[in-house]
């Protein structure tokens, strides 16, 4: 087992690394920019090392700094945590090469599932549903005709240099298919100086479902069921929750199998999800691939008594996983609470928490870095508590996170607080009736 860890990270992951690592007997080293020299990262680990400015490309993306940090503090392992170097497959291959163990997945296998074309392709191979559509560009419109036809409709034009929706066309039938196939192109064209046009089988209420899974060094992987994390604003996620009211025992059976395969394919070692987009037809296909510990990990280990944090770091040092697949007892579901202004388009809003009070009691968890007198920084992620609540059922989790956000005091700043609480009582939530398109309609209520 691992002597020191380095945490390549900040805020509240970085304070729940550290809680692990205290459990484990595993000693703690932080790493911060000046502008968050006062967190409580910093207070609570073991040791902690300034590693640069404000600025994440001059701090928390400077590898050179936190491998200099690793060496001076003698840590023999560094966790990313998500987000800044978590992913990144220069830096796994970097620690690698000074044998620092990374607490994450290897280069290979960032590089394998990092870009989409080669996620796809590897899951394909790996006998994993992925969305039906084109091979690459289209050549022409007959091609796409054609396509049409063998895909099924509706479909889903997508501009190859595509962003911000510009050259994207839903088409439902035959008859729309060449106007679609026009305009599309005019406005790729128009837009990128690219008219390449692909092609995907549209999909209708897309709900996005993931599942977590844990892989070992011996090559056996299992999965730790679903969260759904429909509810998002610009792919921004705002609220998790598990089971989803979504599934079935057959389609969590399904997708969890598919999951399983596709991370002992690519031999997969470490925490993860395979991240699902399902449509209204319990259909389910493969999006993308996390190779790291997500945000709303804390839901998954509330509903099976599990510590996601604990078994990342037991399989880096070369732990065997026990092999069974878990399932929800419970029912869980996280808040992002963001310094944001929810009245004003979700802008963020920095500043010093002049008061603060957190909820407490049964099945209420707060994971958080913030205190009261704690200046948010500007520079960073504008995300400051995950507030989670465990039920017996839905209606009871739900009524406890009523509860715990009417608890929930913050002064000085803005915060999405409100949000939430205003879509704990939305008819369409409430009833488990919601897919990515939510947002779309919903409308803050003045208060």
């Amino acid at each position: 087992m691992f002597k020191k860890i380095l945490i390549a990270n900040r805020g509240e992951i970085a304070m729940r690394i550290i809680r692990t690592c205290k459990e484990m007997g595993i000693k703690s080293v932080a790493v911060y920019s000046t502008a968050d020299a006062e967190s409580l990262h910093v207070r609570f680990a073991d040791e902690a090392v300034c590693i640069g400015p404000p600025s994440s490309t001059e701090s928390y993306l400077k590898m050179a700094n936190i491998l200099a940090a690793a060496e001076i503090t003698n840590a023999d392992a560094i966790h990313p945590g998500y987000g800044f170097l978590s992913e990144n497959a220069k830096f796994s291959k970097m620690c690698a090469e000074h044998e620092i163990k990374f607490i994450g997945a290897s280069a290979d296998m960032i590089n394998k599932m990092g870009d989409k074309a080669s996620a796809i392709a590897t899951m394909k191979a790996a006998g994993v549903p992925t969305i039906p559509g084109s091979e690459g560009i289209i050549a022409d419109f007959e091609q796409a005709k054609k396509l049409a036809k063998e895909v099924g409709y509706p479909v889903m034009l997508k501009a190859t240099a595509g962003g911000g929706g510009k050259g994207m066309r839903a088409v439902w039938k035959k008859e729309d298919l060449l106007k679609a196939w026009e305009s599309a192109r005019q406005e790729a064209k128009a837009s990128f100086g690219n008219d390449g046009m692909y092609m995907e089988k549209l999909i209708e209420e897309p709900r996005h479902i993931e599942i977590q899974i844990v892989g070992d060094s011996f090559g056996k992987a299992c999965h730790l069921s679903e969260r759904d994390c429909s509810v998002q604003r610009r792919h921004q996620k705002l609220t998790e929750e598990t089971p989803s009211p979504f599934m079935t025992k057959a389609l969590r059976d399904k997708m969890g199998e598919a999951a399983v395969k596709a991370a002992e394919f690519i031999q997969y070692e470490g925490a993860g999800t395979v991240e699902f987009l399902v449509d209204k037809h319990k259909n389910f296909y493969f999006m993308e691939m996390n190779t790291r510990i997500q945000v709303e990990h804390p839901i998954t280990e509330q509903v099976i008594d599990f510590d996601l944090i604990c078994e990342q770091i037991s399989v880096a040092a070369g732990i065997p996983i026990s092999g069974k697949n878990y399932l929800p007892k419970l029912h869980s579901i996280e808040c992002r609470i963001n310094a944001e202004d929810p009245y004003n388009d979700f802008r963020p809003s920095p500043g010093k928490i002049t008061n603060l009070h957190v909820p407490g009691g049964h099945g209420v968890r707060l994971d958080t870095h913030v205190y009261s007198g704690y200046s948010i920084p500007p520079y960073y992620d504008s995300m400051i508590a995950k507030l989670i609540t465990t039920g017996q059922t839905r209606e009871e989790a739900i009524n406890k996170m009523k509860r715990a956000l009417d608890e929930f005091i913050i002064e000085g700043v803005k915060t999405t607080i409100p949000f939430h609480r205003q879509l704990m009582e939305h008819p369409d939530y409430v009833a488990g009736n919601y897919t990515t398109k939510f947002m779309e309609d919903f409308e803050m209520e003045e208060l």
